[in-house]
């Protein structure tokens, strides 16, 4: 559970000879960092500019980049009570019917678990035994020029100002904290000119299967989690203005198979009042971190659902960065900072190209290309299709860390 605690409160918690760490997010990314740095016996200071949370979120399918940290963690029989497994992928062709039946156990297990869990649960699970937290509590200021960073904060309304030896940038995708830091300039974005909506369905008798539709100019994906089945409908931004029942109504016409999965999930985006529109666009910084001060998760990297891997590369990201900031001290920060960037900006970059490659095959619009494309799709087999996670997966970060000392 998150533990309600003013920045004052977490500050004086942390030891004599350790660095003092500031994460600015308790998103996936920075709770999976603070709760990292605690089991390594270190106290890091976490703000989240929002309310403290009690939505579930949306669904995320977690590949088993997760798995080292999750047992690192001390959370594995917890973290597969809370998610289920994904087995199989079913891939729809342009006009809805199957195309394709893959078994992603035979591609991935040898590497891991591959899972499917809800953000709210995920979040849960990772501040058991109790995560500090400042709500309302965001950065207006980084000075990062001197042997500390000075930071000015607004907590609650209320605006101070402290000293840290180390800032985390873990608040997403429109990182404010980055803003601070990097400026504007040095962020880049891919945008695909489609979005969609999240919603939910009622669970039915294939929690292991993952289905997406590839359509005309519109896309159904069907994530199962523990209970319920997570939706995602997208098209073209110019077709999705129309609104959810609208948009729901355009996919029917354009598919000319819609079986009984498919047409509960539109009909349940026509008619739930908790809709989520999702623009589907990523962003790229050209660098990690500036002096004592560093990104993570979707502030350094936000990625396209395309290839659902975003999560489980900040998670691993944020178990690279961890490992290095407990073996560093007030002195050494910078370098442990600039080693973390080192080993995983190739991968989370890697990672993203793949999810963008896959979003220009998947999102079409023209029937005809549409057709090639099912052609194309239905000769590839499932090792190769995953061919760039297998790769990551392979060479995970396997280097000791030395004390930086």
């Amino acid at each position: 559970m998150f533990v309600p605690t003013a920045v004052a409160e977490q500050l004086a918690a942390v030891g004599e000879h350790e660095p003092r760490t500031l994460i600015v997010g308790a998103g996936v990314a920075g709770v999976t960092l603070a709760r990292s740095l605690r089991d390594r016996g270190l106290h890091p200071v976490l703000v989240e500019r929002a309310e403290q949370r009690h939505e579930s979120g949306y669904m995320l399918g977690l590949m088993p980049f997760v798995d080292p940290v999750i047992r690192e963690l001390g959370l594995e029989r917890s973290y597969l009570e809370r998610s289920v497994a994904v087995r199989e992928y079913r891939l729809c062709s342009s006009t809805g019917a199957r195309l394709h039946d893959y078994s992603v156990a035979t591609a991935l297990g040898e590497f891991g678990h591959y899972r499917g869990i809800e953000r709210g649960e995920l979040l849960e699970l990772l501040a058991t035994d109790g995560i500090p937290v400042a709500w309302r509590t965001s950065p207006t200021r980084i000075d990062h020029s001197g042997r500390t960073v000075r930071v000015g904060l607004t907590e609650d309304g209320t605006e101070f100002e402290a000293e840290f030896d180390a800032v985390i940038a873990a608040d997403g995708t429109h990182s404010a904290t980055r803003e601070l830091v990097l400026g504007a300039e040095r962020v880049h974005t891919y945008d695909t000119a489609w979005g969609g909506w999240v919603t939910w369905t009622e669970s039915d008798g294939h929690p292991d299967l993952y289905q997406e539709v590839w359509g005309p100019g519109c896309f159904v994906g069907l994530y199962p989690v523990p209970g319920r089945l997570g939706v995602f409908v997208g098209g073209p931004r110019a077709d999705t203005r129309r609104g959810p029942a609208a948009f729901a109504e355009l996919v029917r016409d354009r598919l000319r198979t819609v079986d009984a999965r498919c047409s509960r999930a539109l009909t349940g985006l026509a008619t739930s009042p908790e809709n989520h529109y999702w623009s589907l666009s990523d962003v790229r910084c050209g660098e990690w971190t500036a002096g004592r001060v560093a990104l993570l998760g979707d502030a350094a990297a936000g990625f396209l659902p395309t290839a659902g891997v975003g999560a489980a590369m900040a998670m691993e990201s944020a178990g690279a960065l961890a490992r290095r900031l407990a073996a560093a001290d007030s002195n050494t920060v910078g370098e442990a900072l600039r080693d973390y960037e080192r080993v995983q900006r190739p991968r989370v970059e890697s990672a993203q190209r793949n999810s963008r490659q896959l979003a220009g095959l998947m999102l079409r619009r023209g029937r005809a290309l549409c057709r090639v494309r099912d052609f194309a799709t239905a000769l590839v087999g499932v090792n190769t299709a995953l061919g760039p996670i297998r790769k990551l997966l392979e060479r995970r970060d396997h280097e000791p860390v030395e004390p930086a000392r």
